[in-house]
This record gives structure tokens, sequence and C-alpha cells, in this order.
């Protein structure tokens, strides 16, 4: 994207124009766009659940509303959330916290832009597992941080090894950042794949881990294990998660850190000079969302593991799809490398970029390039959409490419 130039001479800074855009809401951008152009556009592209906020979360806040909540919130979360989260932890995830540990964001990727914030100095190394979330490189980036792809393969199910990650480790090496389960791969790393990770960062005292776990409850797998539960690595792993896509409240913005105290200590401090408090009618949401029991938004978790057969079982059908079975999030990652180098309708695919564009033209199917994940062979699909939705899109693509 070109940066635009002003005719009265005002120069932006390097930090943004270096900065990318994010590819999945460009495409969102997109989509609409050419939707409102007329086009009947498919959106498989955002990270967003189609289902409404369950109604027990929504009354909380009307209820927040009639009770004036409307001031300030504190810049860490009111203390009543922040229990929520402290018992949510360690219910859910055997992890201990007491309130100077948690701090309340404006969603999650607030959180990750404050940890960044307050613990990369120039040229400090991040490890990224690819295929990563989309916002983690220019997260790292902003903090002029150097981010340092560790790539996988469909093979390995998309997750970094022990022995990948000892041969990224250098001297420069701050922290380690990965999802469980990923966004885009819907890989989840178990205990024991956690564990050989922890084993080898036992070599390296000083280095950070960031477990982004906003996915937890979207799981088909069984246990969902966390870098913070190893006796070892609690002191040094910030444990981040939110309500956005369990709860289906995206747009809520509500996320949340559990970290050793330093660096909540410091998010806090950071968040207090850019954004302060998070909303406090989303806030009052969120005690309620977080003190009810999982089993009360088990019905979407149950309509996306229908979904994720369906999409795979019609992704099968497709020459050229080789696509390995997520085992939670809502998406899948196939590698589409295959159509490399061949031309679709008059389209000369070179890369997952040209793929996906291919499909937006052609099939009217909005999807996201794998290239903004770290991974140049693979396209994001959301399946966060009604079957009709899904089998209508995966025919179309069938279509557009056969």
């Amino acid at each position: 994207m070109s940066t635009p130039v002003s005719k009265i001479g005002i120069q932006l800074s390097d930090r943004i124009n270096a900065l990318e855009a994010s590819a999945t809401l460009a495409m969102a951008a997109k989509a609409r766009e050419l939707r409102a152009e007329g086009k009947d556009i498919i959106s498989l592209s955002l990270g967003e659940p189609d289902f409404n906020t369950p109604d027990f979360i929504k009354e909380a806040a009307i209820n927040a509303i009639n009770e004036n909540y409307n001031s300030y919130t504190p810049v860490d979360g009111y203390v009543e959330l922040k229990d929520a989260i402290i018992t949510k932890f360690k219910k859910d995830n055997n992890l201990s916290y007491d309130r100077s540990q948690i701090i309340v964001s404006t969603g999650a990727k607030q959180s990750l832009y404050n940890v960044a914030q307050v613990c990369i100095n120039p040229g400090d190394e991040v490890i990224l597992p690819c295929p990563y979330w989309v916002s983690y490189s220019d997260i790292v980036k902003l903090a002029e941080g150097i981010p340092v792809e560790v790539k996988t393969s469909i093979d390995t199910d998309f997750k970094m090894t022990a022995k990948q990650l000892e041969a990224a480790i250098t001297p420069k090496t701050k922290m380690l950042w990965y999802s469980s389960p990923c966004n885009p791969s819907g890989s989840i790393y178990s205990k024991e794949e956690l564990r050989a990770l922890a084993d080898v960062l036992q070599k390296y005292p000083d280095i950070i881990v960031v477990s982004d776990e906003i996915y937890e409850h979207i799981n088909y797998v069984g246990d969902h294990a966390s870098m913070a539960q190893f006796e070892d690595m609690y002191d040094r792993t910030v444990t981040v998660n939110g309500v956005a896509k369990a709860f289906a409240m995206t747009g809520w913005r509500i996320g949340y850190i559990g970290a050793p105290t330093v660096i909540a200590r410091a998010c806090n401090k950071i968040q207090g000079q850019v954004t302060s408090g998070a909303n406090c009618i989303a806030q009052r949401a969120v005690i309620t969302a977080l003190e009810a029991p999982v089993s009360k938004i088990q019905y979407m978790v149950d309509e996306f593991k229908q979904r994720r057969k369906l999409i795979l079982n019609l992704l099968s059908e497709i020459p050229g799809f080789e696509c390995n079975e997520p085992e939670g999030a809502f998406y899948v990652f196939p590698d589409i490398s295959y159509y490399f180098g061949k031309t679709l309708q008059g389209h000369s695919v070179e890369n997952a970029t040209d793929f996906s564009m291919f499909l937006l033209e052609k099939a009217n199917v909005a999807t996201v390039t794998g290239i903004a994940f770290g991974n140049s062979n693979c396209i994001r699909i959301s399946y966060a959409a009604s079957t009709d939705e899904i089998t209508e899109a995966v025919r179309r693509i069938k279509e557009a490419v056969t």
C-alpha cells in the first residue's frame, strides 16, 4: 500500500510508513467495498464468531447501564473483574495470580501491544513460530524488536519443535510468542509439547514467553495446556486471554493478562498514558461472562465443530487443497502451493496472495493470504459462517479452480 503524499508537506513518521496494514482487516474492508458495489461476496476472512453475544451477558450490560456505570474505570480494571479473572485462571488453567498480576485492556491486541512495549528494547529478537497471528510481527517491530520466524509445515500440524526453538535462540533473543489454539492454523500445543519447549528454555532463563490463549475454549481435542502451569516457567510467562472469541464478544473489546508482577505493573503504567481503563459497561458484562459455567457457551463450540467437519469434507474434493485437521479455533489453513505457477481464468498465480485475490475476484469469496501469517504456501479460511455460506463458498472455489 503506497503512503499518501500530503499537498502541504506533512511528513509521517518512519514508524507508521514501515507498518503493514492488517491483512485480515484489509480483506474484510475489500469485501465490504465489493458488496457495496452490488457483488455477492461471501466473506470467510475475519476471525469473528457469527453468533450473537449470549443474552445473559447482554442483560448484565443493560443492568450496568441502569446502575449508572459511566465513570472512568481503574487503569488495570475493576477489582471485581480482576477477581473474576483470577478465579477463571485458577479454575480453567490451574494458575494462581493475585490482583497485582492482572491487567484488563481494550482487547487482547492491546494486551499484546502493552507487553511488547514494556519488554522489548531496540534490536531484541522475538521468536515467532510460523504461522502466527497477523499482528504479532508488526507489534514487535513497533517496539523496535526483530521478529525471528520459525517455519513449520502442514506435516507437523504447523507446530514448532523443541529442536527448532533451540536453533532459533541467539544471544539477542528476548521473547517467544505463540498462540494455542493457533490463529490461523487451529493447532494446539499439548502439555507434553509445551514441556519440551520449556525444557529448552531452562537453558535460557532470561527469555520471556507470551502465551496467547484467546481461543482456549474453542477446543475439539480435550484439555487446554498453558506454559505458565509449569512451575519453572510461571515467573517468566505472560498469559494473554480475553472474551472476544469464545463468548462472541469481539466488539466489546476486553482482553487481559496474567503476568509476573513487574511486567503487569509496567503494562499498567503504559496503559495509563495511552488509553487508561477499558470500557466500564463491557467490564461489568465480562464479570458475568467469566463467572458463568463454560457449559453456557458450549453450543457455539459444538456448532463450530460441525462446521469444521463440513468444510474439511468439502475442501477435500478440490484438487490441490491440502488440509490438516485443526484442533481448535475456527479456521482451516490449506496449503494451496499446487496452484503456484499456474494460470487460472487468465490470472497468473505465483503465491498465496495471488490465489487469495483470484478467489475474491473470480469466486466472490474473501479469504486471507498466508503470507500475512508468515506462511507463503497457505491461505486462511474462517468457518465462522453459516453452513449454507460455507457450502456455497466452497462450491464457488471449486468451480473457479477447476
